[in-house]
């Protein structure tokens, strides 16, 4: 019996310890501070919730340590010294809190103690990343890598015709943090928002699509001349964020009215987040295309995957939680089936190169329902 717990029970924590309840052989326990979000979760026999404040390490490290595997599904702004303190407690573990520091910080506690931790293994960054690194194994030079990728409502309603399917506020720093992008081999910013264009998709329609910061550790593991990954959205999206951005309602910094100081960017989240709030029984649809070019064989060669994927009315979970929790999931059943056992902490692109861990991906994302469509071209 392997005893598992995951780390946070939000939008995509729920939806993993539920999938990974289904095994007979594990033992799920999930943690949140939030009551509520547990009951949700729990009314599922076999999962039993523990209410705890994980905001200290040393907690952390006490709460994870009678486990024998961890996910790491909390909020970013506490994701890294989270997954430090169950790298302490030497636990294997997936993470899903993509928080901004460089996860590869911890890479020497890792070894030294002797845990296998994949980073970033969501649907973006996570799948793509897999992909990216799978289509960079099979090719002899990689020359271009792109990333298309978008969470969105089904039902479009004005004036936003958008919902958060994550975090709202990780959702307002897609607008704001420069996104870095590679070209001619070299990191170059990019404003948010910037460099916009208009893609087709079947079953959806067209999107538009803007530079994001969204790249990660590619940047540091994949030799490539050209990467860049854009975020989808209905048309007329960035306009509507720029002119917010623009206008200062993104500031952080205080101003003062009325001899009352406030934060621009806390009274837009206020307004903006009820508007934003993806509820129960919504449907919401995730759209990813991954396009690798490169040689092999002296040949040019294209591969490109892409993904479309919506709310499951049987499950009621919604598409996010699916793309990205059953990525999580399956990646965690991987290392217990020891496919995949390497120390250190590992990127998602190092599991695209092994065509065994590749195939056990597709095939379990594709038992759940989401699918990947490959497609090879190659020069004549």
């Amino acid at each position: 019996m392997h005893k598992i717990i995951v780390l946070g029970a939000g939008l995509v924590g729920g939806p993993i310890a539920i999938d990974l309840s289904k095994e007979l052989d594990f033992e799920i326990s999930i943690a949140d501070i939030n009551e509520n979000s547990l009951a949700k979760i729990t009314c599922n026999q076999r999962i039993k919730s523990v209410q705890k404040d994980m905001s200290n390490p040393s907690d952390v490290i006490n709460l994870v340590s009678d486990y024998d595997y961890v996910i790491n599904a909390v909020p970013g702004f506490m994701g890294f010294q989270t997954l430090k303190a169950i790298i302490e407690a030497g636990k294997s573990a997936v993470d899903i809190a993509f928080f901004p520091e460089d996860f590869f910080l911890l890479n020497d506690l890792a070894k030294e103690k002797g845990v296998t931790i994949i980073s970033d293994m969501g649907v973006a960054p996570g799948m793509s990343n897999v992909l990216i690194g799978y289509a960079d194994a099979m090719l002899d030079r990689t020359e271009k890598a792109i990333i298309y990728v978008g969470g969105l409502p089904k039902i479009r309603e004005q004036p936003f015709e958008y919902k958060a399917v994550f975090s709202p506020a990780d959702v307002i720093e897609e607008y704001t943090r420069p996104a870095r992008i590679v070209e001619n081999g070299k990191i170059v910013i990019r404003e948010a928002l910037s460099e916009p264009e208009l893609l087709f998709f079947p079953k959806i329609g067209t999107l538009e699509a803007f530079n994001s910061d969204g790249l990660r550790s590619l940047i540091k593991t994949i030799d490539a001349p050209f990467m860049v990954e854009k975020t989808l959205r209905y048309p007329g999206h960035i306009d509507k964020m720029k002119f917010l951005r623009e206008t200062g309602f993104f500031q952080k910094e205080e101003v003062k009215i009325n001899g009352c100081s406030v934060s621009p960017l806390a009274l837009t989240s206020k307004l903006l987040f009820p508007k934003w709030k993806l509820e129960e029984g919504e449907d919401d649809i995730t759209i990813m295309k991954v396009i690798v070019e490169g040689k092999a064989e002296g040949k040019k060669t294209l591969y490109s995957w892409d993904l479309y994927d919506q709310y499951n009315h049987d499950t009621h979970i919604h598409s996010m939680a699916r793309t990205t929790g059953y990525t999580a999931s399956s990646a965690l059943r991987m290392i217990i089936k020891g496919l995949y056992r390497k120390p250190g902490v590992s990127a998602p692109e190092f599991i695209g190169k092994n065509k065994e861990c590749v195939k056990f991906l597709f095939n379990s994302l594709e038992e759940r329902g989401v699918i990947y469509h490959e497609i090879k071209k190659t020069e004549l």
